[in-house]
């Protein structure tokens, strides 16, 4: 399979001829350039390296891929690197607010022009491969030469087929759109421009950082708002290619241009790629793209894989895994204020269609769903979501939206939310709380209660639910995973009840019947009765007085709620006669 994986991975025919091109891909717009882009570059500068080198290639760990990122340790110079930009435009040379060799496209002469009819077709071909020559290192100009010195290097379907060359001139290539709109290789030996400084110290102001003159304030915070600039652009504190790369994106996204910045670095083995995008108000979007290994433990998503043939090397548990972020604007009063990236979704590629999937998790981490749930109640998430079956909310913009988002959002994902760790839940609460309970939020929930009410009923029932998971595990003499004896167990739940029969009863009949039958279960429990209840006073130790005692409170409790539940019902009964009446 390894040798089949990458002769096999086309990625809808990367290597396919001229004419198969233009019917698979739309290389006229951005997007499907960025799809033939991924398959070149994947099988290219993934895939190859990978089956060369075999076991010594440094597959990427998965966590390498969560925010924020690591610092790369190694630089792997046998891998490839590259960066790109292509911008969905024709080029203006002077005008151009970076340095490169252009290239041109003899097509833009004569869309039917040939070598004889045109001669001028063929010196503009011979000038793209001196120019491309140049800055190739001398060892491979004969290569170079033999095999493409007849070819229209500019021509996008033979993109695929330079690559091997294109990774060896040492700075970045250049696409843009000819005068029909088709993408073109426009330009090789590219520099991105990078006024760090400008861009740091600017930054570092807008989110109140840095104050102008203030060198103590700047010395203070200038690690952390460099940190959280790169992170925002999908990088941390790396090397100049990557640096140059995502201020350049960042730069391009803020004058408006429609564009994709692309880079692989040697140290991260990853295709980073940068675009503008229309719902990306504020920061150009993120993608990653890497050789990932599955974890072992993650068994049902590894059965999965297997079953849909996604890996490209079963025996190591490969895939090529894309992953896409979100960027967030700084924010102290985030849950965790050096946020500035986080994973909305991963996508599994298949080694020969090319087919991607979202239905595996390969990334497992528990607090993204935390960061997911600031972004709502912060209406910066724009995801899609259903509510109650038969409204399709698409962004949190507003008050509405949000509290319809949050609904559906806390229907969905209420069984995780209430299952599990307590770190992972308070997080949670804080972020719920901060916005439900927000002062400068009473009006417009106000003008929306049934809307708040309805939000509030399903967070109330996950705060109560959550409570009932203590009592199961306490049930089975469990607390937060360690192991308690009968007497804490009681005291445990006891006062738990406590707390509950002021607001259980009042909610969920559902949760008050589990209360119950939790309850029972541990007043039956056999050697409970036999060992304490069922022996006289006398008979027991100081420690077995007070098991009884917790007993006898925990019957009590029991006892109020079936009396409480009754009460209900039979108000509930009288409320249904007198609306018949």
């Amino acid at each position: 399979m390894w040798q089949d994986a990458f002769s096999k991975y086309t990625g809808k025919a990367c290597d396919a001829d001229v004419e198969a091109k233009g019917e698979l891909y739309d290389l006229k717009s951005l997007e499907g350039l960025r799809v033939y882009l991924d398959h070149v570059h994947i099988k290219n500068c993934l895939l190859r390296p990978y089956f060369e080198q075999r076991n010594q290639y440094p597959v990427v760990d998965a966590r390498e891929l969560l925010p924020s990122f690591e610092v790369d340790l190694y630089e792997y110079k046998k891998l490839p690197g590259f960066s790109m930009v292509a911008l969905e435009r024709p080029l203006n040379y002077f005008q151009e607010i970076f340095q490169f060799d252009i290239l041109h496209s003899p097509t833009l002469l004569n869309k039917s022009a040939t070598a004889e009819a045109c001669p001028l077709f063929e010196s503009i071909r011979r000038t793209n491969i001196e120019t491309f020559e140049s800055r190739l290192p001398k060892r491979s100009h004969k290569d170079f030469q033999s095999e493409y010195g007849n070819t229209d290097i500019s021509a996008i379907e033979n993109y695929g087929k330079i690559i091997p060359y294109l990774l060896e001139v040492e700075r970045g290539h250049v696409m843009a759109q000819d005068n029909s709109g088709k993408f073109y290789l426009s330009g090789v030996f590219s520099s991105f421009p990078s006024d760090l400084d400008t861009e740091l110290k600017r930054f570092g102001i807008k989110i109140g950082k840095f104050k102008p003159g203030d060198n103590l304030l700047y010395e203070y915070n200038r690690l952390f708002v460099y940190t959280f600039l790169m992170e925002l652009h999908g990088f941390p504190i790396v090397s100049e290619r990557r640096t140059s790369s995502s201020l350049f994106a960042r730069r391009l996204f803020r004058m408006g241009e429609k564009f994709m910045v692309r880079v692989l670095g040697q140290s991260d083995r990853t295709i980073t790629s940068l675009f503008s995008h229309p719902k990306a108000r504020h920061y150009p979007r993120v993608e990653k793209v890497a050789l990932v290994q599955v974890s072992r433990d993650n068994k049902e998503t590894i059965a999965g894989l297997k079953k849909g043939g996604f890996f490209v090397d079963e025996k190591k548990r490969i895939v090529i895994l894309k992953v896409k972020y979100r960027q967030h604007k700084f924010n102290m009063e985030n849950v965790r204020e050096d946020r500035a990236l986080s994973v909305y979704r991963q996508e599994v590629i298949h080694p020969f269609t090319g087919e991607c999937t979202a239905q595996f998790n390969v990334i497992k981490d528990a607090s993204s769903m935390t960061i997911l749930l600031n972004d709502i109640v912060r209406g910066e998430y724009t995801g899609n979501i259903v509510y109650k079956r038969n409204e399709l909310i698409q962004d949190t913009e507003t008050h509405e939206k949000r509290l319809k988002f949050l609904f559906a959002w806390l229907s969905k994902h209420q069984r995780r939310i209430i299952g599990y760790s307590d770190e992972f839940y308070s997080g949670v609460v804080k972020v719920l709380d901060s916005y439900l309970l927000a002062p400068d939020n009473y009006e417009p929930f106000n003008d929306l209660s049934d809307l708040y009410q309805e939000v509030w009923s399903k967070y109330s029932y996950i705060q109560q639910a959550r409570k009932l998971k203590t009592l199961e595990d306490l049930k089975e003499r469990k607390y937060r995973g360690k192991s308690v004896t009968y007497l804490e167990m009681l005291q445990i739940m006891t006062g738990i009840l406590n707390d509950l029969k002021f607001e259980i009863v009042n909610y969920f009949d559902k949760l008050v019947e589990t209360t119950l039958n939790i309850g029972d279960r541990v007043l039956n429990d056999a050697y409970l009765r036999r060992k304490y209840i069922s022996c006289p006073d006398e008979e027991l130790t100081e420690y077995g007085l007070k098991i009884k005692k917790l007993y006898g409170r925990l019957v009590m409790l029991l006892d109020e709620f079936r009396s409480i539940r009754k009460s209900r019902s039979l108000y509930e009964e009288g409320a249904s006669i007198s609306g018949l009446i």
